[in-house]
């Protein structure tokens, strides 16, 4: 099993330094679920909701979003240039160290 490190910045600004299994495919939305942290994926990770918005905070390269995540993206609030789902994120060994903020829920 191999792990990496992904910091994932709360909604109050706090830091959580968390492992994420990169040999189970979970998804950065998955591993807020694991860790209790308040990312919703109300659609199941299926980019059809962005209540799993956040923000990229570091500079590590991802894959291009998919045009289900920009069309989400593009109705979701609060969006900004590094703005993902984190459903559309998978753990993997290139993304040790990964940080990122979740976006304020929209009411």
């Amino acid at each position: 099993m191999s792990d990496i490190t992904v910091h994932i910045i709360d909604r109050e600004g706090v830091q959580h330094d968390v492992a994420a299994p990169t040999d189970m495919n979970m998804n950065l939305m998955e591993v807020c679920k694991a860790y209790e942290l308040p990312l919703k994926g109300t659609c199941g990770g299926m980019a059809m909701c962005a209540s799993c918005h956040c923000y990229i905070e570091s500079d590590h390269e991802l894959n291009e979003p998919s045009e289900d995540e920009e069309d989400m993206l593009d109705q979701a609030f609060f969006v900004e240039d590094n703005s993902r789902l984190g459903c559309q994120i998978f753990m993997k060994e290139a993304l040790n160290g990964l940080t990122v903020r979740l976006a304020e829920e929209s009411e």
